[in-house]
């Protein structure tokens, strides 16, 4: 088998592709990672999680690369990571009562063939009604700065939902784990 690469500094998806068992190894991808104009959150993640893994493979031509890419939308707006405490409170408040949706895309390539399949996985969290206490409770323990929609569904972002819809619940931490494991399966990666 290809050296396997995560196109990725993210901790969280190290800590996730882990659990398969998998060795690999993650190089960061050097990318503009901004939208194109009225691009749609779904035609992005794809995009970016293609370009990760093409902008790793220049540099591995013999490895089986895996790029990802996520983001947040609420009422059809991207919501980024707010990298500071007042804008994670403005995501969470506007987040109260309502649903988020996930999109997180996910390719994996083989930089020897050139041959890439890519998928975008949906996942939604049904908030529910927070008062701006809970919000500051909430940011004082666990501030989630660096994740978009400004939660850990792995920590205490978990008691601010009502329920969660779609397949895979680690696509919430930026890894769809049951779809990678069906895109490495296309490429004779078997797991387990």
């Amino acid at each position: 088998m290809a050296d396997l690469i995560l196109a990725s500094s993210s901790p969280y998806r190290r800590q996730l592709l882990h659990k398969l068992g998998l060795d690999f190894r993650c190089q960061s991808p050097d990318i503009d990672e901004a939208p194109l104009p009225h691009e749609p959150a779904e035609a992005l993640v794809r995009r970016l999680a293609e370009q990760k893994a093409r902008a790793v493979a220049a540099g591995c031509p013999q490895g089986l690369i895996i790029g990802s890419d996520q983001v947040c939308v609420r009422d059809g707006l991207i919501l980024g990571k707010p990298g500071t405490r007042e804008r994670a409170r403005q995501q969470l408040l506007a987040a109260a009562g309502r649903k988020v949706t996930f999109y997180t895309g996910l390719a994996v390539l083989d930089a020897a063939s050139g041959v890439l399949h890519s998928l975008v996985e949906p996942f939604s969290v049904q908030f529910r009604p927070l008062s701006e206490a809970q919000v500051e409770r909430y940011l004082d323990r666990e501030p989630a700065l660096d994740c978009a929609g400004a939660f850990k569904c792995e920590g205490l972002g978990i008691s601010l939902f009502e329920r969660m819809e779609g397949r895979d619940p680690n696509s919430l931490v930026g890894l769809p784990l049951i779809a990678l494991v069906e895109l490495l399966g296309r490429f004779g990666v078997e797991v387990p």
